[in-house]
């Protein structure tokens, strides 16, 4: 399935109206209400109906946290599946659907706020959709939001960058003992099982005594760890690796 299969479905007349609803990708933050953004608020209460990431077991994080700042009981939710394989074609196909079923309220007129942990310019499934919406004509638009390594420094106590020191993000998926060779601040996102093997790649580059990690960071569920040699076997999804520059 190609990128372009869900424009060529709209019709011109689709496309060009002036009448469709706007798509607001809106990161919520990592965790905790009161670090939503006042942009983040207003335009939730602006949008008739809120999409939002849906898990297998029907937990939406991104959309508890924005229920726990303000009032959604009015709102319409659009609950969006999304599959975790790497395979790029299966990832296509839940983003086409995903936007799909939001373009069908854009067409109506209807405003649609899709919620996003952390900021959404940052491994944002939000933005991934708005690529698609936006590709397919219709007017989009991005709210930032506090991203889980600012959230994770400054519960460390951590500056991220000082003077001239250069800022790493960094995914699991990443050649890990390469990118760990860069000069500067370090932070390891995305980490869900690849913990260890993040841990051990640490260990091999001699910074797992400048290392700390949280998870679930501003949630009822978060952990603080400053020695990594401590981590627990099994650890939540939603962990940062800081590693301080030299």
């Amino acid at each position: 399935m190609t990128r372009a299969s869900t424009r060529w479905s709209l019709s011109p007349e689709v496309l060009m109206n002036s009448a469709n609803g706007t798509f607001y990708a809106v990161g919520v933050g990592p965790g905790a209400p009161e670090l939503l953004t006042l942009q983040a608020v207003n335009r939730l209460r602006q949008c008739p109906v809120i999409a939002a990431p849906q898990t297998k077991s029907g937990q939406m994080l991104a959309l508890d946290i924005a229920r726990s700042a303000l009032d959604l009981r009015e709102k319409e939710v659009l609950p969006l599946s999304f599959t975790m394989s790497r395979e790029p074609s299966l990832r296509e196909e839940s983003y086409q659907t995903a936007a799909r079923q939001i373009e069908a309220f854009l067409q109506k007129g209807l405003d649609v706020a899709m919620v996003n942990l952390g900021d959404v310019s940052v491994f944002a499934t939000a933005y991934y959709i708005l690529e698609r919406i936006r590709e397919d004509g219709f007017e989009t638009l991005m709210v930032p939001g506090v991203t889980s390594f600012s959230a994770v420094a400054a519960r460390l106590g951590w500056s991220l960058t000082e003077m001239e020191t250069p800022l790493h993000i960094i995914p699991a998926s990443a050649d890990l003992d390469r990118a760990l060779q860069l000069p500067g601040t370090k932070v390891l996102m995305k980490s869900g099982s690849a913990i260890h093997e993040m841990v051990r790649a640490l260990e091999r580059a001699g910074l797992l005594d400048r290392a700390a990690l949280v998870a679930d960071c501003g949630l009822p569920t978060e952990q603080v760890y400053r020695d990594l040699r401590e981590l627990p076997e099994n650890l939540s999804y939603f962990a940062t690796i800081i590693v301080q520059g030299a």
